[in-house]
C-alpha cells in the first residue's frame, strides 16, 4: 500500500465529491466517501470474489473536511469493496487503526454474508497475548470479510404511498420478519424471508392490522460466545449496517437482492393498506467492547464515533455502556448525528418505511454528563427534518440506568411499560392496582397530557418479543430458559404472570378454559384503552415459547409461528378478530383526546364516568377493590351506531360479583357485546347482534372476566 499513487489498478480515477457519503452508482462509475477525521491513509479495495484477493487496490488521495473520497470510472452495480483505513495504534488515546483488518462501509447498502470470526481474524488484537487489546493482530483478514455491494436504488414501486392511517386507528404488530413464517407450517414458497412475509399479509388484513413493527432488518453480527454454544442472535439486535438489509431474509437469489426483496415486502404491505414500521438499534453496534471484532467504524476511527470512557490513568481505552452491549455510539458528535441521520433518511426515501421504534432510546438523549435530555442534538435534529419529522417515531424509554417513560419530545410515541405492568398485575388479581389501571386505560395522561401529547402517543401492549408471549403468561410463573443455556440465569424475573393454578401444560381442563379467558381479558384491557395498541405477533392465535421469556437466541421452532396453532386456537383468533372490528365500529374507542369527564355533546352525559359495583365512585384508595367499571358516552361520535355509551365491567376477583348498571333514557338499554366467561361464539359479538339483559338494571360478573354492554 506504498510506493505510486495508485498502486493495483488500472481502473481511471477522479477525486470525486465528499457528498454523498458511501458508494453512490451513477452512469459513469461510482463515487466512494468515506469519514475519519483522525486517519493517515485510507484505501479502498476492489473484488469480484467475495472470498478471493481485491481486483484493484485504491489509495483514496482526496481528503476534505475529514471525508476520503474518490470517483472510479467504469463500475456498475454489483460491484464489491471494502476498505482499509491507515493511522496510529494507541488504544489508551482511543485509536485502534489496523491495516492488517478489511472494513465495512458504515454506509454500504448491502453485504455479499455473515461476518464469521474464524481463527479470530475479525480482531484487531491477539487474544492470545498478555496484553490483549493493548496488542495488535497483523493477520490479513480480507477473504473471512463480507464485501460491500455497489447498489442501484432504480425500484419499480408502482405508484406506492405510504398508508394515511392517524395515529388513533393504528393497531401494530410487532413480528420477526423469518420466524413469521420459517416454521414448515407456514407453507410459503419461501420460508422465512422477506418474500415469504408477503405471502401471509392475507392473515393480517383479516385480523384488522394496519401497521408492523419489524424486529431489526438491518445487517446484524452474531455474536462469538451465542456461537460457541451453537446458538445465534435471532432478534438482529447487534447491528453491523445501519443502510443494509439483513442477508439471511433475502431468498439468495443474487447478491443484493435482498434488497429489492425488501422493497417488495413494503409495496406489498403498502398495497395491503399496512404500514411498515422498523426497530432500529442506534444506541450500540456489533463491534462491543475492546475486546470485540474490528469490523468497521472501530477500525474507520474509534474515537470519533464511539463514546469512550475508563479509568482515570486510560479514559479513551474503554467504552461507556449504558446500553449493556458493550459500547455506544456518541450522538454528542455531528458526524454520528450525521450517519443516524443518513440512515434514518434513507430508510424512508428509498426503502419507503413509514417509521421507527428506536431501542433503548434513552441512549440517544444521554448527554455528556450521562444525564437524559429531550433537547439532545439527535432529538433536535429529528424534529427539525422535513423527512423524518413526518414519520411515526417510537421509543423503548429505557436503557441500562434510567427509566425515561412520559419524557420524550412532543413528536415521539413511547412503549408505555407501566401500562404493560399495571395491566398484568390487576388481571393477576393483585392488589392496590385499581387506580394506576384507572390511568393506564384512558390513555396516561399523567404522562402525556401536559406536554401537548395525546393518549395515542401512548404505545400500550401487555406483550412484546422481550419477555413471554400472552399464552406464557398465564401458563408459567417462572422463566424457562435452559434452552438459552446460561442455567436459566437470562431474562428477567419480574414477568408479573399467574399460571392459573399449574405450571406449564395442565390436562384439567378447568385450567385451559381459565388460561383462554385471562388471555381474552389482556385482549380486551390492550384493545379497548385509549392509546395505540401494540399485540406480539402470534399471541392471536396463543403461540407459545414454552416458557422462555428470552427467546432472543432462539432461531429455531421455539421462536418461529407454528400456523397449526392457528387452528387449533380458533377460539383465540376469533375473539381477537372481532375484538379489533368492535373499536372499528365504536368508534368512541379511537377518540384522540384526553377524556376529562366532561359533557362535550350537551346530552347530560360526561365523556368518561368511572363506578364502583353499586354505581358510586370506585373506592380508589382501597387495596382490595378488583371490580371497577367505567362508561364512555358515544353519543358525539359520528357511526353508524347513533348515540350510544359503553359500560365496562372488570372484576380480577375470583368470585361472582353483583354490579348495578348507569340508569339510560327511557327508550335504551344495556346489552351485552362482550363476556370473557361465556362460551366461544357467546363471548363476544358486534353491535347488531348484541343480548339484551333481562332482567335488566344489574349484571352478574363472573370471576376474572371482563364485560363490555352497549346501551342504545
Amino acid at each position: 500500500m506504498a510506493g505510486t499513487d495508485s498502486p493495483g489498478t488500472t481502473k481511471r480515477l477522479s477525486p470525486g465529491s465528499i457528498v454523498p457519503l458511501g458508494a453512490t452508482l451513477n452512469r459513469d462509475g461510482v463515487n466512494f466517501a468515506l469519514f475519519s477525521r483522525n486517519a493517515k491513509e485510507v484505501w479502498l479495495e476492489l473484488y469480484d470474489d467475495p472470498a478471493g484477493g481485491p481486483t484493484d487496490v485504491i489509495r483514496v488521495e482526496s481528503q476534505s473536511r475529514f471525508i476520503w473520497h474518490v470517483f472510479v470510472h467504469g463500475l456498475k452495480a454489483g460491484q464489491l469493496y471494502g476498505y482499509r483505513v491507515l493511522g496510529d495504534f494507541d488504544p489508551a488515546r482511543g485509536l485502534r487503526f489496523n491495516p492488517a483488518k478489511l472494513l465495512i462501509d458504515p454506509y454500504a447498502k448491502a453485504l455479499t454474508g455473515k461476518a464469521d470470526n474464524i481463527e479470530n481474524l475479525l480482531l484487531g488484537y491477539d487474544p492470545d497475548d498478555p496484553r490483549r487489546d493493548l496488542s495488535l493482530d497483523t493477520r490479513d483478514n480480507s477473504r473471512i470479510v463480507p464485501k460491500c455491494i455497489v447498489v442501484d436504488d432504480a425500484f419499480d414501486w408502482r405508484g406506492d404511498a405510504p398508508p394515511d392511517i392517524p395515529l388513533e386507528q393504528l393497531l401494530i404488530y410487532e413480528v420477526h420478519v423469518k420466524g413469521f413464517t420459517a416454521h414448515p407450517s407456514s407453507r410459503v414458497a419461501h420460508p422465512g424471508t422477506y418474500l415469504g412475509f408477503v405471502e401471509k399479509i392475507p392473515h393480517l388484513q383479516r385480523l384488522g392490522i394496519n401497521a408492523v413493527e419489524l424486529l431489526p432488518v438491518h445487517e446484524h453480527y452474531v455474536e462469538d460466545f451465542l456461537k460457541e454454544r451453537g446458538l445465534t442472535n435471532y432478534w438482529g439486535y447487534n447491528t453491523l449496517g445501519f443502510f443494509a438489509p439483513e442477508l439471511s431474509y433475502g431468498t439468495g437469489s443474487a447478491p443484493g437482492s435482498q434488497v429489492g426483496e425488501f422493497k417488495t415486502m413494503v409495496s406489498e404491505l403498502h398495497r395491503a393498506g399496512i404500514k411498515v414500521i422498523l426497530d432500529v438499534v442506534y444506541n450500540h453496534t456489533a463491534e462491543g467492547n475492546e475486546l470485540g471484532p474490528t469490523l468497521s467504524l472501530r477500525g474507520i476511527d474509534n474515537p470519533t464515533y464511539y463514546a469512550l470512557g475508563g479509568p482515570n490513568d486510560q479514559p479513551a481505552r474503554y467504552y461507556l455502556n449504558y446500553t449493556g452491549t458493550g459500547n455506544e455510539l456518541d450522538l454528542a458528535r455531528p458526524a454520528v448525528i450525521r450517519l443516524v441521520m443518513d440512515s434514518l433518511r434513507y430508510w424512508v426515501q428509498e426503502m419507503h418505511v413509514d417509521g421507527f421504534r428506536f431501542d433503548l432510546a434513552s441512549v440517544l438523549g444521554r448527554a455528556e454528563d450521562g444525564t437524559f435530555r429531550s433537547s439532545s442534538g439527535f432529538f433536535d435534529a429529528v424534529s427539525q427534518d422535513p423527512i423524518l419529522s413526518r414519520v411515526t417515531l417510537i421509543a423503548e424509554p429505557w436503557d441500562l440506568g434510567t427509566y425515561q417513560v412520559g419524557n420524550f419530545p412532543i413528536d415521539w410515541s413511547e412503549w408505555n411499560g407501566r401500562f404493560r405492568d399495571t395491566v398484568r398485575r390487576f388481571t393477576r388479581g393483585d392488589p392496590g392496582q385499581v387506580q394506576d389501571l384507572g390511568a393506564r386505560l384512558t390513555g396516561s395522561a399523567d404522562l402525556y397530557r401536559d406536554d401537548g401529547r395525546s393518549a395515542y402517543n401512548s404505545v400500550n401492549f401487555v406483550t412484546c418479543h422481550d419477555g413471554f408471549t400472552l399464552r406464557d403468561l398465564v401458563t408459567y410463573e417462572g422463566k424457562h430458559n435452559e434452552a438459552n443455556r446460561e442455567d436459566n440465569r437470562d431474562g428477567t424475573d419480574d414477568n408479573n404472570s399467574w399460571n392459573c393454578g399449574v405450571e406449564g401444560a395442565a390436562d384439567d381442563p378447568s385450567v385451559g378454559r381459565l388460561r383462554r379467558q385471562q388471555v381474552k381479558n389482556f385482549m380486551c384491557h390492550l384493545l379497548f384503552s385509549a392509546g395505540t395498541p401494540m399485540i406480539l405477533g402470534g399471541d392471536e392465535f396463543f403461540r407459545t415459547q414454552r416458557g422462555n421469556n428470552n427467546a432472543y437466541c432462539q432461531d429455531n421452532e421455539l421462536s418461529w409461528f407454528d400456523w397449526d396453532e392457528a387452528e387449533r386456537n380458533a377460539e383465540i383468533l376469533t375473539f381477537f378478530r372481532t375484538a379489533v372490528a368492535l373499536t372499528r365500529r365504536c368508534t368512541i374507542l379511537q377518540r384522540r383526546r384526553f377524556l376529562l369527564g366532561e359533557d362535550r355533546d350537551g346530552n347530560g352525559v360526561p365523556d368518561i364516568a368511572w363506578f364502583g359495583p353499586q354505581l358510586g365512585p370506585p373506592a380508589w384508595e382501597d387495596p382490595e377493590l378488583r371490580t371497577v367499571c367505567v362508561q364512555l358516552d358515544g353519543g358525539a361520535e359520528q357511526s353508524d351506531l347513533g348515540p350510544y355509551r359503553l359500560f365496562f365491567i372488570l372484576n380480577a376477583y375470583p368470585d361472582l360479583r353483583y354490579v348495578a348498571l348507569p340508569p339510560l333514557e327511557p327508550s335504551a338499554r344495556w346489552s351485552r357485546l362482550v363476556d370473557t366467561s361465556l362460551p366461544p361464539g357467546e363471548d363476544i359479538v358486534l353491535p347488531g347482534a348484541e343480548v339484551h339483559l333481562d332482567p335488566p338494571g344489574f349484571y352478574l360478573v363472573n370471576p376474572r372476566s371482563t364485560v363490555v354492554l352497549i346501551g342504545r
